[in-house]
């Protein structure tokens, strides 16, 4: 696989440009990947995002906590599960105490959809992608791409 000075065809002043461009680069790489994935299951990143907060959680979840655990944040997270509503993969309600908050939990529609997709993911290019790396070089990452968020 061709370097990032490569792939973007232009040298870097520094290390530290580089590294940025780089996750820049390999995080749209990724979510290209993972796009084109979830295309056939009529799902977008954070529709299968929140889908995802939803079995883990096991339980009724409020809009706001969705919001909070969302990976890619969204201003549009109503809209969100508005579409996965109409797909009968999620149901809503809203709090008998305040009105104003609302509840969402994942239909077996949705389960089941999970389930098909997880199944199919273990071939996925951006699964495949990760066999590249060991374990150990995936804890270093981690770990910088956790400091460098501070």
């Amino acid at each position: 696989m061709a370097s990032i000075d490569e792939e973007l065809k232009t040298k870097f002043a520094h290390d530290k440009h580089r590294l940025f461009a780089n996750v820049v680069f390999t995080s749209n790489w990724l979510s290209n990947l993972v796009a084109k994935f979830l295309a056939p299951f009529d799902l977008t990143s954070p529709q299968f995002n929140i889908l995802r907060i939803l079995r883990g959680a096991k339980d009724w979840v409020s809009m706001n906590d969705i919001k909070r655990l969302m990976v890619e944040k969204s201003p549009h997270t109503t809209r969100l599960v508005d579409k996965l509503q109409k797909k009968e993969l999620v149901e809503r309600k809203r709090s008998e105490k305040d009105r104003r908050v609302v509840y969402v939990s994942i239909t077996q529609k949705g389960l089941d959809l999970l389930a098909e997709i997880d199944i199919k993911s273990k071939e996925s290019n951006h699964m495949l992608a990760l066999d590249r790396i060991t374990d150990d070089e995936a804890n270093k990452v981690n770990e910088i791409l956790t400091k460098l968020r501070g």
